[in-house]
């Protein structure tokens, strides 16, 4: 998104010069229906000045088009499940929502390839492909409710992006609209291609500053025969910090490997179903997956690297409802952190999986530093760190202590080689932030 040089364009104006090119029944201009257009996840809100519910590429060209023309900023949503504030349009700038186009156009299970609307749900896909023995390997935890618009503008990409990688690896090629409103296809439908610059890689993780993707061409990934969960508990967060690192450090992969501190561990006993003793520092959930002849050395390898001084208990999940119980209790996590305090700040934050004993460290003494709560849990086997900041705005110390606990979660990520997000894109929530992590240089190139 970038900043009007002039006043908004009245909602009006919006309207007539999109009148005829657009039908009208798609053009939502009354404030009450364009009010549930200005937000997302992250808690912020704005009016925009217009909102196109786009029903195909053609109403997504136009509305780019004639935004051009007029110096109307666009912002693209999906379900608005983000947390940056990536959704949130300027005011009196246009949304194009892109809900409606929610169709998985093929699932081609010869070429392990799924042709997909940018509007189609994450979990609609997952569905659609597994009637096929296939999956998509990126799982946010709103898959339910987040599209794959939305997941390739952030790259978006869930627990099994420890071993099956981001939708970067897992997407052949895009269907998108420019700025100017041209309609371009990136990438092609085969595994290999190096005809061209490689704009799929470029437009995905953008949040829509290039381009609106309003198809994908998902490379699917054939399920494995099985699946087996282990759920190891540590004394503090440290020895799961170095656990971590050892389960990284051996050649078995993880299907996914996923962290929760000790406050995270109390929440999910409060609000889940699932088990967990009350001594628990800190636990990870580790998946082995693969060929059934295979998994019981998958799952020795994985437990024997997750043995260390501060391991409490380890054991293997084996009843479907307590699997089911554990990733519930996970997946809550984040919703259940607003019934704690009035704010929270949610940051996604990566570090080197080497460096995460440290970053754990540095968050404690953070914590203790500005006499705020901080909560932590995340995608462990890829450094990926959710670090929720909680307090009460309207205490005046509560709320300076988490700015500036902000900012030193920021300096400990990048002194530790580490980058401000994962998964969750940068937004309204942190623009102001980029300038620590990319030189003014680079800076300049993208804004170009």
């Amino acid at each position: 998104m970038s900043r009007p040089a002039a006043p908004p364009v009245p909602t009006a104006d919006l309207l007539d010069a999109l009148t005829g090119a657009i039908p009208r029944d798609r053009l939502l201009d009354e404030p009450s229906e364009r009010w549930a257009y200005g937000y997302d996840n992250s808690g912020r809100q704005t009016l925009p000045g217009l909102v196109v519910m786009a029903a195909g590429v053609d109403d997504v060209a136009a509305a780019v088009t004639t935004c051009a023309r007029l110096g109307v900023p666009v912002t693209v949503r999906g379900r608005g499940t983000g947390t940056a504030g990536g959704a949130v349009p300027e005011d009196g700038g246009l949304v194009i929502s892109l809900e409606g186009m929610n169709r998985v156009l093929s699932v081609d299970p010869d070429n392990r390839v799924a042709v997909v609307e940018a509007g189609a749900t994450n979990a609609d896909v997952q569905r659609a492909a597994g009637e096929h023995g296939f999956f998509w390997p990126p799982d946010p935890t709103s898959a339910e409710y987040c599209t794959v618009g939305g997941n390739l503008a952030c790259n978006s990409a869930g627990p099994r992006a420890v071993k099956y990688g981001t939708p970067r690896e897992n997407t052949l090629g895009l269907r998108a609209v420019t700025g100017t409103g041209a309609v371009i296809r990136t990438g092609c439908y085969t595994t290999k291609g190096v005809v061209g610059y490689d704009l799929t890689r470029l437009l995905i993780g953008s949040e829509g500053t290039l381009a609106v993707i309003v198809e994908a061409t998902l490379k699917l990934t054939p399920m494995p025969e099985s699946v087996a969960t282990l759920r190891a508990v540590y004394a503090d967060m440290d020895s799961a910090a170095r656990a971590v690192s050892r389960l990284m450090a051996q050649p078995e992969v993880p299907r996914t490997l996923e962290f929760m501190d000790g406050q995270a561990i109390e929440l999910v006993r409060d609000y889940g179903d699932a088990d967990l003793p009350a001594d628990a520092g800190a636990m990870l959930i580790i998946e082995a997956d693969g060929p059934a002849a295979r998994i019981d050395g998958a799952v020795e390898a994985l437990e024997k690297a997750a043995r260390n001084e501060g391991l409490r208990d380890i054991r293997a999940a084996v009843d479907p409802g307590e699997i089911r119980a554990l990733w519930a209790s996970r997946k809550a996590l984040s919703p259940a952190l607003r019934k704690v305090a009035p704010r929270k700040i949610n940051e996604d934050v990566v570090v080197p999986v080497s460096r995460m004993a440290d970053l754990v460290a540095r968050l404690r003494d953070i914590a203790d530093r500005w006499g705020i709560r901080i909560v932590s849990f995340g995608h462990a086997g890829n450094g990926n760190l959710h670090v929720n900041l909680l307090g009460d705005p309207a205490d005046e110390r509560q709320a300076r202590g988490m700015e500036r606990g902000l900012a030193d979660v920021f300096d400990a990520v990048l002194d530790l080689g580490g980058t401000l997000s994962g998964e969750h894109g940068i937004g309204w929530e942190k623009r102001n932030y980029v300038g620590l992590e990319i030189e003014p240089a680079s800076l300049a190139l993208m804004r170009g």
